[in-house]
């Protein structure tokens, strides 16, 4: 038993997270009644993540900032940069797939009882107020935004203290990191159940009538993934960008897959930056920021659904208001962890830039609750594994500007 221990932590996490979903996936195609109470481990995994992320961010970022150096550079103005364009992108990348390959749809009903925000100034209220947030309560409710703030002002507030005092906070943040490995290491037990509890309450039946609708959704997804992403990383670093995407899609893509929770995948990408050897005190920030407003996969589920219905109702729509439609579902996708429900509860705001009626808004919001199982997935594996993306490329920028040789082969 110890031999077989010892060979199964010396395979690498992506591949034992394989045999989890293969092994998961046969159980539950072949004994789905027998593999039920398997989904537990699932639910165990993702748990666990969620619940030791807020405490990793907030001692994780407050350590940083409270042994920072002054006149010690950071690279937050050019990630923040990188992630509102590639949100911009991701947004017009959806409005000009959805026009050359448009979609009708069947509106559903199931959505009537929902709330969605009245206006952009709504949206943005919310992530306003999340930033004055009692910091007790932002944690227990994974506010991100809020912590953030707390931990960006208790380390400001720690610049002075004494030597000890920041040892302590540095020795609280390795431990926390510490029990992140922990929970990592049983990735593959917990995708093997999510895998389980995908297909064995799901299946694929309720998505099929939906197929030219996931087909445009998940391939502006991966557009942006394969194409988009690439060719921003390659404009900051002059070389071959892929061997970092892969390592990024399959080491925080995979698991964001299905956990669908960005929040849950912070301790994930965490691990990955100082896999990759970055910056700890930009990380450390850019990792949770990222997991509030870089949304680009919530711009393509915006922009999509918006405008299958534009072409459901039979609206004409000009360049201009296509490209305004770019813009606001980025801004809607970025306030998107602000709003109970996501990205979906802000597809009638966009809707109502075409004076589509709320009513027939919140139909499609219902449409987009019975894709969810796979529209939700892709969207968060893409808006998770480019936050590492990004943090990394403007780490590497940096380095090639002070005359450090990077080659991303090496690296990733």
């Amino acid at each position: 038993m110890k031999n077989l221990l010892k060979k199964w932590n010396q395979i690498s996490l992506v591949k034992q997270i394989s045999v989890g979903l293969i092994i998961g996936i046969i159980l539950s195609v072949t004994i789905p009644a027998a593999a039920k109470p398997l989904v537990i481990l699932g639910s165990l995994f993702v748990g666990a993540l969620k619940a030791i992320a807020p405490v990793l961010v907030l001692f994780l970022v407050m350590s940083a900032i409270a042994q920072h150096k002054r006149g010690q550079q950071t690279n937050m103005k050019s990630i923040i940069f990188l992630y509102l364009l590639g949100t911009f992108l991701a947004g017009l990348t959806a409005v000009i797939v959805s026009f050359i390959f448009p979609v009708s749809m069947s509106l559903a009903k199931g959505a009537d009882d929902l709330a969605a925000p009245g206006g952009v100034g709504e949206v943005l209220k919310t992530l306003v107020l999340n930033v004055v947030d009692n910091p007790v309560k932002a944690i227990y409710n994974a506010n991100y935004v809020g912590i953030l703030t707390w931990a960006v002002l208790l380390g400001l507030a720690l610049r002075n203290a004494t030597d000890t005092t920041k040892t302590l906070i540095s020795n609280v943040s390795d431990a926390v990191s510490t029990m992140v490995t922990w929970v990592i290491k049983f990735a593959p037990f917990g995708i093997m159940g999510l895998v389980i509890e995908s297909i064995t309450t799901n299946g694929i039946e309720s998505l099929l009538s939906y197929g030219k609708l996931l087909a445009v959704l998940i391939g502006c997804m991966f557009f942006m993934a394969l194409v988009v992403n690439p060719i921003i990383v390659f404009a900051n670093l002059r070389q071959n960008p892929y061997p970092l995407v892969f390592k990024c899609i399959k080491e925080s893509g995979i698991t964001a897959f299905f956990t669908r929770s960005s929040a849950a995948n912070i301790p994930v990408n965490m691990k990955l930056c100082e896999k990759l050897d970055l910056d700890k005190d930009s990380y450390s920030v850019s990792i949770p920021l990222g997991a509030t407003i870089n949304m680009a996969g919530a711009a393509v589920t915006i922009s999509v659904l918006t405008l299958a219905a534009v072409h459901t109702l039979g609206i004409q729509v000009d360049i201009p208001t296509a490209i305004i439609l770019s813009v606001l579902s980025a801004v809607c996708a970025c306030g998107a962890s602000g709003v109970a429900g996501g990205s979906l509860l802000l597809i009638p705001l966009a809707c109502s830039l075409f004076g589509i009626p709320n009513d027939v808004a919140m139909q499609v919001v219902g449409v987009g609750f019975i894709i969810g199982v796979l529209q939700d997935s892709f969207e968060t594996a893409l808006n998770s594994s480019t936050d590492v993306l990004f943090t990394a490329t403007a780490e590497f920028k940096k380095r090639l500007k002070e005359g450090k040789k990077i080659d991303i082969k090496k690296v990733a």
